[in-house]
């Protein structure tokens, strides 16, 4: 009986394995939001990295967090590094492209929990004179680990809730 358990335990985890191993090997997650502001107004709160503490989501969840800005305040260049409790992790961010007032495309790399590199896009859409279409939007490699984390957790739930309480509060800032 005993055999039996070991052998049904091996087969049940090679068969997870498996099944982590045709997971995609890339990932990518996105949320929008309609803001009551044309694009010109919304940009500065994305390509000024200091005016993230505003809004991030990631801000609220370790308010004690170190963080350090470097490069310049704003456009391709700025960088901000934190580092923080559990739940946040170590990493940092950079803009690598700045077109105002539609587009900014960070690199977004952290250490800790665990190591990842990935791209940040944020799109402005006008939508009529008075009205934009932001998206949030972040995609990467899937390293073998990562899949195996997600036939138990949905990345798009994990990060997509956290887009979406940003996106609102960035709304909330802008529009107030």
């Amino acid at each position: 009986m005993l055999k039996f358990t070991a052998i049904m335990l091996v087969v049940l985890l090679l068969a997870l394995l498996i099944y982590a191993s045709t997971k995609p090997d890339t990932f990518q997650v996105q949320r929008s939001i309609r803001i009551k502001a044309p694009p010109e107004k919304i940009f500065p709160f994305i390509d000024d990295l200091h005016a993230w503490l505003d809004w991030s989501p990631y801000e609220k969840k370790d308010p004690e967090m170190k963080r350090t800005f470097s490069g310049p305040a704003a456009g391709v260049g700025a960088r901000y590094a934190w580092d923080g409790n559990n739940e946040i992790g170590a990493g940092s961010m950079e803009i690598t492209e700045s077109q105002p007032p539609s587009r900014v495309v960070m690199k977004l790399d952290f250490t800790r929990p665990f190591e990842a590199h990935n791209i940040v896009e944020f799109s402005l859409e006008p939508e009529g004179d008075a009205a934009t279409e932001l998206t949030w939007a972040i995609h990467g490699p899937m390293p073998f680990l990562s899949k195996l984390m997600t036939v138990f957790f949905s990345m798009d739930k994990m990060i997509g809730k956290d887009f979406e309480v940003g996106l609102a509060s960035l709304r909330t800032a802008v529009e107030n």
